[in-house]
């Protein structure tokens, strides 16, 4: 962050590194039963997402004021009851009932205050959490003998207002699900090599709350009530919509070992001009890589993965208004993950 005037305390120019937490687990478990034929029934228990910044170094303390440590932690759980059905030998219908529940939890950010409809109910409040229910509808269809498609919808979920956090996001702490949806497609070359591909959206900016700009308009007044954070009509994160490209290459080694391989990409969500407000959620990485293998050893499964999410930085343009002694907010992200997994067969 480079900020040569600001009004409120000493200059903050310099590097703040929001990894003061670098571990998370993140388990998740699923089962699945053929009640005949033609008809399949399990659930799925899983982390969709989340974000955690942990600054021990808060950056917004210097210029705002605040708690020397800073950041946020949000996390989401999905309850996936689900029913599969096969029309016919070719194609698949599948459909997920998703309970919802979500928790989120921020500090260090009192020099927002002045800028909040609650600066009461705006940082350092603890983990808050609400839930929702949605759905995701899923089809598969095997057009030739070498090639199968794909496509799932599962629309914005309405989560319940995170009441502890009215003073940050939109409409009294209304934090909202994106839409996701997406088409694919797989086509086995040979016997043993399949490759796929396939195409994804997520509608940020269709959820007020991480979507929405503060409006210029609102610029003078933000501190007198016209449009505070919090507010029915206050700011967002700014988040564009985010499109994702996605290739997989699987090969069957022998009938116990699959090897498998994959690359995504996408234009990160957050404006230039917007790089401030999200220090707290930088999720700018765009490349990702993976690499994985299943063996197969009798009636188990044991499956072994990693992704690479290659660095990207957006550096701000603009994005620290005037009024706070203008300069510049650049983020910077990358991220590794390992997974494991063991399946049984009933």
């Amino acid at each position: 962050m480079n900020n040569a005037n600001p009004p409120f305390g000493p200059g903050r120019s310099g590097s703040y590194d929001a990894s003061g937490r670098k571990d998370f687990f993140i388990p998740g478990i699923g089962f699945n039963r053929m009640i005949r034929p033609d008809l399949a029934l399990g659930i799925l228990v899983y982390g969709n997402g989340g974000m955690n910044t942990t600054f021990k170094n808060n950056p917004f303390g210097g210029f705002l004021g605040g708690s020397a440590e800073g950041g946020v932690d949000y996390m989401q759980l999905f309850v996936s009851p689900t029913i599969a059905w096969k029309p016919n030998e070719n194609h698949s219908i599948g459909l997920s009932v998703n309970f919802v529940y979500h928790q989120f939890a921020a500090q260090g950010l009192e020099g927002f205050g002045a800028f909040s409809a609650s600066p009461t109910s705006l940082t350092n409040r603890g983990r808050d959490d609400s839930s929702g229910i949605g759905f995701r509808l899923g089809w598969t269809g095997k057009v030739s003998p070498n090639v199968t498609l794909g496509a799932m919808y599962q629309p914005k979920t309405n989560m319940g207002k995170l009441g502890a956090y009215q003073g940050l996001f939109r409409d009294g702490g209304d934090l909202d699900i994106p839409a996701t949806y997406g088409a694919g497609i797989a086509v086995k070359v040979t016997p043993k090599l399949t490759i796929a591909g396939d195409i994804q959206q997520i509608d940020y900016a269709k959820v007020p709350a991480i979507g929405e700009s503060l409006h210029a308009a609102c610029l003078p007044s933000i501190g007198t009530g016209t449009c505070p954070f919090g507010s029915a009509n206050g700011a967002g994160f700014d988040w564009r919509n985010m499109t994702a490209y996605k290739i997989g290459v699987s090969y069957e080694v022998s009938r116990s070992l699959t090897i498998r391989a994959g690359f995504a990409t996408g234009t990160q969500p957050i404006p230039s001009r917007k790089t401030v407000l999200n220090v707290l959620f930088p999720a700018v990485v765009e490349n990702h890589l993976t690499l994985g293998a299943t063996w197969s050893v009798g009636s188990m499964d044991y499956t072994a993965g990693y992704m690479h999410a290659f660095k990207k930085t957006v550096n701000g343009s603009g994005s620290i208004p005037g009024a706070f002694g203008g300069g510049e907010a650049n983020l910077k992200m990358y991220q590794n993950s390992l997974g494991v997994a063991i399946g049984w067969k009933m």
